[in-house]
């Protein structure tokens, strides 16, 4: 069975999000990576009223090198869906996910909704499972008393007094690297959030219906 895991950086604040930056990775139950992709989103991206709203607006002449040097590429919303329908029905994929996915499904129907005046209003496709690992790290991680005193001993806590599940807090105690930061780029992310699944999936965690 393979799984699809994908990422997303957007702009225009978090209750409207647009998304820019489209990454995923077609992975195996083993979490080996069989084909990666990695987007910028051309209505979005070549804005530049809106992208100067990006929280990492500073991050935009990277990814002007990594399109001149062909590690990203530049593509029309249309064009990036069809290439995720695509891997889909190459790898035979029923699963998509994401870390916290409920933002990445809201930023890419909105994403669509935004540059097709409605016409095309979601993204993922049809009959796609959507996932998210966030939901299944809680299960996972929750009461894992060996996290608890990471998270303890790290101060990785929220202002409430909650033990973080972000994916950079995860991966650091799932790699032992607690120096490890986050790249905020679409597949970068998706390389580490695709760890992050497969321990769940070790743990014996693997529902995380984001919609039930």
């Amino acid at each position: 069975m393979n799984f699809l895991v994908l990422d997303t950086e957007a702009t225009n604040g978090l209750e409207e999000p647009l998304a820019y930056d489209i990454g995923w990775a077609v992975i195996d139950e083993d979490g080996e990576v069989l084909k990666t992709e990695s987007y910028a989103v051309a209505e979005i991206f070549l804005d530049k009223e809106l992208m100067e709203q990006a929280y990492f607006a500073e991050k935009i002449p990277q990814y002007w090198d990594e399109i001149k040097n062909g590690d990203r590429k530049l593509a029309r919303m249309s064009t990036i869906y069809r290439s995720l329908k695509a891997d889909c029905e190459a790898y035979g994929v029923t699963e998509i996910y994401a870390h916290n996915a409920r933002f990445d499904d809201l930023s890419l129907k909105l994403t669509q909704r935004f540059i097709s005046g409605s016409k095309y209003r979601y993204f993922l496709p049809y009959g796609s499972k959507i996932c998210d690992t966030l939901k299944m790290a809680r299960k996972a991680f929750g009461n894992d008393s060996e996290y608890r005193d990471f998270c303890d001993t790290n101060n990785y806590k929220t202002p409430r007094g909650q033990y973080k599940m972000t994916a950079e807090v995860l991966y650091r105690f799932i790699s032992g690297q607690n120096d490890f930061e986050e790249v905020h780029k679409g597949l970068d992310d998706v390389l580490i959030e695709k760890e992050i699944l497969i321990e769940c999936r070790r743990r014996g965690v693997v529902d995380g219906a984001l919609y039930e």
